[in-house]
């Protein structure tokens, strides 16, 4: 990765309440003998000095894992969104990047090419698939922090919609990367 990449603050979302996995924290379902989180972070570990997992359960679990380990601020896993917001309001850098637990492919040319779209008019960057955005792929400048609370005290829960209130740089990649791949049913564990 380049040298000229600006330092980044890592949110890994896993809050999430597990629906297609039976209700089971995602994060930490074994997947080639490792939890998923495991895979993601090995990845990512390197790349910053402020790694963040959003997780609403199972901290000592998680803990080894990351610098710090926030929750939502709001009960019963009200969506992505309060995963970001939770990071936000601790993340250490100018720039967070945002990544899901459940995307055990990931590696860091994709994750260079975001944090290289780092910008001085703090304009996010998310990655488009198919034409289809994947905001579990996103970086976001901290300076939105109190757009991003605004969308949500309006009740946007996702962070595609809040982020598309401003102009977001398009990361294009084929809609066959495997490295976006989402593990999130049965199926893709047994893959």
């Amino acid at each position: 990765m380049p040298a000229a990449t600006a330092p980044c603050s890592i949110l890994l979302l896993a809050g999430g309440r597990g629906q297609r996995m039976g209700g089971e924290d995602k994060g930490l379902l074994s997947w080639q003998g490792k939890p998923l989180i495991a895979h993601i972070q090995a990845v990512v570990r390197p790349l910053t000095d402020d790694l963040i997992i959003s997780c609403n359960r199972n901290h000592d679990q998680y803990r080894p894992f990351a610098d710090q380990l926030v929750s939502d601020a709001h009960a019963d896993f009200p969506g992505p969104l309060a995963g970001v917001l939770a990071g936000l309001a601790v993340a250490r850098h100018r720039w967070m990047l945002v990544l899901a637990c459940d995307a055990p492919l990931i590696d860091q040319a994709l994750i260079g090419d975001l944090m290289n779209q780092a910008n001085e008019q703090d304009q996010p960057a998310m990655v488009r698939q198919g034409g289809f955005w994947q905001p579990m792929f996103s970086l976001i400048p901290c300076a939105l922090r109190a757009d991003l609370e605004l969308a949500w005290q309006q009740g946007d829960r996702g962070i595609q919609r809040a982020l598309l209130k401003h102009p977001v740089r398009a990361l294009e990649y084929g809609e066959d990367d495997p490295r976006l791949s989402n593990f999130n049913t049965p199926a893709f564990l047994q893959r």
